[in-house]
């Protein structure tokens, strides 16, 4: 089978012209194609007005005729052999498999690296304990919604702690940019398809969700890892961690402390906490767990009209069923040294409170598969380094998250309410009195204010310079009327757990970090690969692989 790629045809092309297309890029005739399927597609929106559809599809012909064509190709690098995405075990535990007490393993956390970890070892075999701090994903909704609609915050049970994670209450974007070269990012899609996904995530360039599809589809996961012999453990904190000390020094986890009062042994522990479990990091600094500080951001969310977005990255082309609601990604070098971006960018979404402790305010963004809400929304944030920002202690970027997600939450008035500011108002530094064209989504309402006052200065004056550049990018971007709120501040994990190439903490063994919280993932996808990967190398030590 061979593989064809960036193979353009114009946006309302008719079904029909695919098979054509092939032929010509092939120098074939259309009846020596035996069949063909579209592997991926994308599209190429440079030119607003003359839009094409960008494809990736596998070809099979007669095996010799095959030949001829890579032959006679061989200098196109856009024809290839067909990639082989088959996943394949690396190890399964033996009919009847029974652990030694404390070698069944463990994973905290049932976010998309927890769960993917938990299925794959659960599908060699091994039946894990899912450990989950949080409560199941319907009874979670509940209590994210309690904050959203009744300004009731419960610390463990809401957007950032729960069965599926930070990512279920997000717009449930399924790409990444991690090399891959053993495709267990098709492992995943594969996965969320048997578990209630739309099939198009498996061809769409550019896959989401959105929150509901993903709320059934970890429910189904749950129970497939069931099935397997998986148990799960909802609303159970880990307290502390049993570590052993040999007289040589080397040290080895021995149990975890649950927050039932349960002393649970347990040798082979998967930390898929997320990057929100920070008494958690705190209780394994403590413990002597190796962990360092490492780089994230800090800004805000900003809302336009989605039709603004759509006519300023289509142009006539926007409202085309094909293309959906427009997407976008900016970034700025300011002047004072620091990296403007957008982040986590949500087409017809809303933003959402995403705050896990009291008296703290945190924004965020969500969209449902749809993608047909009024606005669209984008972190706009600033990167900041422990170097730079704050030295000198490997959880200090947590108090710097937790100082300035205060200063929002008394600047937002106190009530959960999120401290908001209109664009044009922002760069003439004055506080907003009254909204204009454009309504914020965020619930439990946004508090006109000056976001000066939760945003440390060096940000601020990034955002300024950067607004109207990115006007210039995207007409209506910096419009006066825009809104944004603040803060965004959980853009990626504060601090990171080093790990060794068998995935064992560099000076604990026994506990694997992995995904977002430990420092190695950025999204859903990157997250849910992690897990494969770690759960891999756990179940290789555990049965002698």
């Amino acid at each position: 089978m061979l593989r064809i790629t960036e193979l353009k045809l114009p946006l309302d092309h008719a079904p029909e012209a695919m098979a054509p297309a092939i032929a010509a890029r092939l120098g074939l005739r259309e009846d020596q194609i035996v069949r063909f399927a579209i592997a991926r597609r994308g599209n190429d929106a440079r030119r607003k007005n003359a839009i094409q559809l960008v494809y990736a599809v596998d070809v099979t012909l007669p095996e010799a005729l095959e030949a001829e064509v890579l032959e006679r190709l061989a200098g196109d690098s856009h024809v290839r052999p067909s990639p082989d995405t088959t996943y394949r075990f690396p190890v399964r535990a033996p009919e009847g498999w029974s652990p030694a007490p404390g070698e069944r393993p463990v994973v905290i956390g049932a976010g998309p690296c927890g769960l993917l970890a938990a299925l794959i070892l659960a599908q060699m075999g091994l039946k894990p304990i899912i450990i989950e701090r949080g409560k199941a994903v319907r009874e979670r909704t509940k209590d994210t919604w309690a904050l959203w609609r009744k300004s009731v915050l419960t610390p463990e049970s809401n957007v950032q702690f729960g069965e599926g994670g930070a990512g279920t209450f997000s717009d449930g974007k399924l790409y990444s940019r991690i090399k891959d070269p053993r495709h267990l990012s098709r492992k995943v899609l594969v996965e969320f398809v048997k578990a209630g996904a739309p099939d198009d995530i498996l061809t769409e360039a550019h896959p989401h969700i959105g929150t509901f599809r993903l709320v059934t589809m970890v429910i189904a996961m749950r129970e497939t890892i069931e099935q397997l012999g998986g148990e799960y453990r909802f609303g159970t904190r880990v307290d502390d961690f049993e570590v052993e000390t040999a007289p040589d020094g080397a040290r080895r986890l021995a149990g975890l402390h649950l927050s039932t009062g349960e002393y649970l042994p347990a040798r082979h522990v998967i930390m898929a906490v997320g990057h929100s479990a920070r008494d958690t990091f705190e209780v394994l600094y403590n413990r002597g767990v190796q962990i360092e500080a490492k780089p994230f951001a800090i800004g805000v969310r900003i809302e336009h009209p989605q039709s603004w977005i759509d006519t300023a990255r289509f142009g006539a082309c926007a409202k085309n069923p094909i293309l959906g609601a427009a997407a976008y990604a900016l970034a700025h070098k300011a002047s004072n040294g620091r990296s403007v971006y957008s982040f986590c960018m949500c087409p017809g979404g809303r933003v959402v409170a995403a705050a896990s402790e009291p008296g703290r305010v945190v924004t965020n963004g969500m969209s449902q598969y749809s993608r047909a809400e009024f606005n669209a929304n984008s972190g706009l944030v600033v990167d900041i380094t422990p170097e730079r920002d704050f030295p000198g202690h490997p959880l200090a970027g947590i108090a710097l998250q937790r100082h300035w997600e205060e200063r929002a939450f008394v600047a937002g008035g106190s009530t959960y309410q999120a401290p908001g500011q209109k664009v044009g108002d922002f760069l003439a530094g004055l506080p907003s009195r009254e909204l204009g064209s454009v309504t914020p989504s965020y619930q439990p309402g946004v508090h006109l204010t000056d976001l000066r006052e939760c945003l440390p200065d060096f940000v601020t004056d990034a955002l300024r310079e950067a607004l109207p550049v990115f006007g210039r990018q995207m007409a209506g971007y910096d419009h006066p009327d825009v809104v944004m709120t603040g803060v965004e501040t959980r853009t990626s994990s504060p601090v990171r757990i080093p790990r060794g190439k068998d995935f064992e903490s560099l000076n604990t063994a026994g506990l694997y970090p992995a995904g977002e919280g430990a420092g190695y993932a950025g999204g859903i996808l990157s997250a849910a690969v992690d897990g494969i990967r770690v759960a891999e190398a756990l179940a290789a030590r555990v049965l002698g692989a």
